[in-house]
């Protein structure tokens, strides 16, 4: 069983070549059933994997697969190996399983593109990379999986590249996670001159040998490759201006999987973090919690219901980052699992939403959906609940389980993160109210198309711009779009089974993860009753934030507390823009003159220097022999000058 472990990137890998010689030919619907087809064939891979691993014991539940030798240069060496481990095929379970169910959706919502079978060439070619990112059994065969996520967020991002908007959108979360990229790239470089390998099993073995300053050094240079990927500060402002790119996108890329690719880097890397200085977790954390609360702050004055998502998502990668720091290894890659479910499940509402709404984003705009939307609507009020906190969904059991041993670390840390859990319900609930409760507002005026009409002469998808709704009420979505919002509505309700509290016999994940995390999970001691206590009042706050919201957006009695500083984020991009666009444009052109000038002038010098000389020295080479038989005299002259001129008589 475990050697099929080749067989799970494989198949999506397969889909991609397929659709690049064929898929124009397929069309449409032919080539989305075939990738997603592709996809869930690596699901069940996933499935049998994870089947064989269960039938070892802990200390056997690490398989390491080589499939060839990629570099061999003097002491370097690598090969291209697929690690199953439990964290490795955890993680592949929820990219193909959700991926699948994405796959199955997007062939209803993408009908009708005239670049069908192009979008799922990029999705099969972004889970492919996921999937070697996850199962690669050393650090750079990860960065090899890290680079090809970050080019297929960018084609998938700027799909509808007419648009000068998503276009923009696309190069500006390559060029951001390409400056996270450095600090992969440099631990890597540490790591190889300190361990002297880069495969895990050598590594993280030989991690407590390694110098706390140094593990340091590799843990913080990770963590911000982290930050880029998995969008937190100061790296997070790719990842709201991602949301140009179809909604499927945002569901695979930037709530599902890719996002998450940070979170477990640092998980994987668990004994260089139990090495490091105590600070260095203590950074990890703070830079968690801050960004979970800045990116909420936002989120409560978008009326994009995807910008909110997406401000959404970025505050709860800060809550999986909090756990890291916190030494909560398994509360991160719980929180990532239910993440997954309710947030790619919010997302592919939103699309739908979206869908029947003729191409419309603004929640102002709309209002009473449910009545005409039932399924979409039934669905998205079990992620709100979710993502809420509220008990028994899976969201609570796992943001709990972070905000318990965030309390354990610092009581100051689980403040913030319990601000940030009210302020979650409170804007999860202002979105659900906006949307599916209160007046039609659908009807007014015109709809402000977010998402491509029509192709236009460059072979782009165009956005549609005012577009009038006319007397087209709001519909449901097909099949193909509610059947994935059902099933993971389901998984969204049930998730949190995983790692129950209870007793030790219901910590199913933590006992999992257990030959991973090597004994490096944080040992708390609180009380039970404490415990019981922290998570009363999470609810509690969970449900305050839900109240404050219902007596705003549904009752209206309170006016809308919005200030456009929040709506502008802060106004961070655009400081970041300016800055870019005025002061640190000039830098870059005054480095790019000295570069120009100084760099460039001394080695274009030098080359002059040796080229003048050279053609002062090509004039005595006159071709004659009496000249050189002169030359040959005077320097015999000169010689027995300068010896007789040594010589003492």
């Amino acid at each position: 069983m475990l050697d099929l472990v080749w067989l799970i990137p494989a198949l999506p890998l397969a889909g991609f070549l397929v659709l690049v010689v064929a898929g124009r030919r397929m069309g449409e619907p032919t080539a989305g059933w075939l990738a997603t087809a592709m996809c869930g064939g690596a699901f069940l891979a996933t499935v049998a994997v994870f089947a064989g691993l269960l039938g070892e014991d802990h200390e056997g539940r690490h398989h390491v697969l080589t499939l060839f030798d990629w570099i061999k240069v003097g002491g370097f060496e690598v090969e291209v190996g697929l690690l199953a481990d439990p964290l490795s095929i955890t993680m592949a379970l929820f990219i193909t399983g959700i991926g699948t169910l994405i796959h199955l959706y997007s062939i209803g919502y993408m009908h009708g593109d005239p670049r069908f079978s192009k979008f799922f060439v990029y999705l099969n070619l972004f889970v492919f990379s996921m999937l070697i990112l996850v199962l690669g059994s050393n650090m750079l065969v990860t960065f090899l999986g890290w680079e090809g996520v970050g080019a297929c967020s960018y084609f998938l991002i700027s799909f509808w590249f007419a648009e000068d908007a998503n276009a923009s959108a696309g190069k500006k979360a390559f060029v951001t996670n390409r400056i996270g990229d450095w600090g992969f790239m440099c631990a890597m470089f540490l790591t190889f001159a300190t361990v002297g390998s880069l495969d895990y099993s050598v590594v993280l073995e030989r991690a407590p040998e390694i110098a706390p300053v140094t593990a340091t050094a590799i843990a913080l240079l990770l963590f911000f490759g982290a930050c880029g990927k998995s969008a937190q500060l100061p790296l997070f402002v790719w990842l709201p201006d991602a949301m140009a790119g179809p909604t499927p996108v945002s569901a695979l890329i930037h709530a599902a999987t890719m996002v998450t690719s940070g979170v477990y880097l640092m998980t994987r890397v668990n004994p260089i973090l139990a090495q490091s200085y105590d600070w260095a977790p203590s950074i990890i954390a703070w830079v968690g919690v801050i960004t979970a609360l800045f990116a909420a702050t936002i989120a409560v004055a978008q009326t994009d219901i995807k910008k909110v998502l997406a401000y959404s998502t970025v505050s709860q990668l800060g809550f999986m980052f909090l756990a890291v720091g916190s030494g909560a290894y398994v509360a991160a890659i719980f929180h990532m699992v239910t993440h997954a479910f309710f947030k790619a499940l919010m997302f592919l509402g939103s699309g739908s939403v979206i869908h029947g709404m003729h191409d419309e984003q603004d929640m102002r705009r709309m209002g009473n959906l449910r009545k005409y939307m039932p399924v979409t609507a039934a669905t998205f009020i079990v992620g709100w609940l979710a993502i809420a906190g509220v008990p028994p969904f899976a969201g609570f059991w796992s943001k709990d389980e972070i905000l318990l041993f965030a309390y354990d670390k610092s009581p100051a840390l689980w403040f913030l993160g319990l601000i940030t859990a009210l302020l979650t319900a409170f804007y999860m609930s202002r979105q659900v109210f906006m949307v599916f409760y209160g007046e039609e507002r659908w009807g007014d005026g015109v709809a402000a198309a977010s998402e491509p009409q029509a192709s236009d002469a460059t072979g782009g998808y165009a956005k549609g711009g005012e577009a009038p709704l006319g007397p087209t009420e709001p519909h449901e979505s097909p099949w193909l779009m509610t059947l994935p919002l059902v099933v993971l509505a389901g998984l969204a309700t049930v998730g949190g089974a995983l790692n129950l509290p209870f007793t030790k016999g219901t910590h199913f994940l933590e006992r999992w993860l257990e030959p991973v995390l090597e004994g490096n999970e944080r040992v708390i001691d609180v009380a039970t009753g404490t415990k019981v206590g922290l998570a009363v009042i999470a609810v509690l706050t969970g449900l305050a934030g839900i109240a404050l919201a219902y007596r705003v957006y549904y009752q209206h009695r309170r006016a809308p507390i919005e200030p456009e500083i929040l709506a502008e984020g802060w106004r961070y991009d655009s400081t970041i823009a300016a800055f870019m666009g005025g002061p640190g444009r000039e830098a870059f052109e005054a480095a790019a003159t000295f570069d120009r000038t100084v760099i460039d002038g001394a080695v274009n010098g030098v080359a002059s220097a040796v080229r003048g000389g050279g053609g002062g020295l090509r004039k005595v080479q006159t071709g004659f022999v009496r000249s050189y038989a002169l030359g040959v005299a005077v320097g015999v002259v000169a010689l027995l000058a300068y010896f007789l001129s040594r010589v003492t008589f």
